[in-house]
């Protein structure tokens, strides 16, 4: 034997090994939690444990906003039952300019405020809107840069996927 073929030979034992020993839960990064005031109490992502959660960071002044609420809307109606929940974060310094454009774009699902931004930190927000799918056991699964409607179809597979991965 070569000592470069027993070198592969041996990383791959490794790789193997460990790839049975260390599950893919073990490696999943865990969604931050965070609990913040809503139009219906206060939202926290800790309520909504074992299941499939969809968290959307929006401000008032993000035109992609528009088209995104009527797909999550669709989204929170078609799959609420099944154990997914939307929430949408806003992070507009003056509450009165969400209320503003909820009055135009309503949703159907929760929306928390983030005035101070400080949970938008704990996820590292950069862009707006900014999507963040976790699964049923709170780990991080997706992150998502702003909405185009094509995106939709592609983050729906996710979603169907994550409810059927039942425990």
């Amino acid at each position: 034997m070569t000592k470069t073929f027993l070198t592969a030979a041996v990383n791959t034992y490794l790789f193997l090994l460990l790839t049975f020993l260390i599950s893919p839960a073990a490696l999943a990064t865990k969604a931050p939690v965070f609990e913040l005031p809503g139009d219906s109490g206060t939202v926290s992502l800790q309520k909504y444990r074992n299941q499939v959660v969809f968290v959307d960071f929006w401000a008032s002044w993000c035109v992609p906003c528009k088209y995104s609420f009527p797909w999550m809307n669709e989204m929170q109606e078609r799959y609420g039952e099944d154990g997914f929940k939307v929430i949408g974060i806003n992070v507009d310094k003056d509450k009165a300019m969400a209320k503003k454009f909820l009055e135009h774009v309503p949703a159907t699902f929760d929306i928390a405020y983030d005035p101070e931004g400080e949970v938008a930190d704990l996820y590292s927000l950069k862009v707006m809107p900014s999507s963040y799918l976790i699964d049923r056991d709170g780990n991080l699964v997706h992150a998502h840069k702003g909405f185009k409607t094509s995106d939709g179809s592609r983050m729906e597979d996710m979603i169907r996927k994550l409810l059927n991965d039942k425990k």
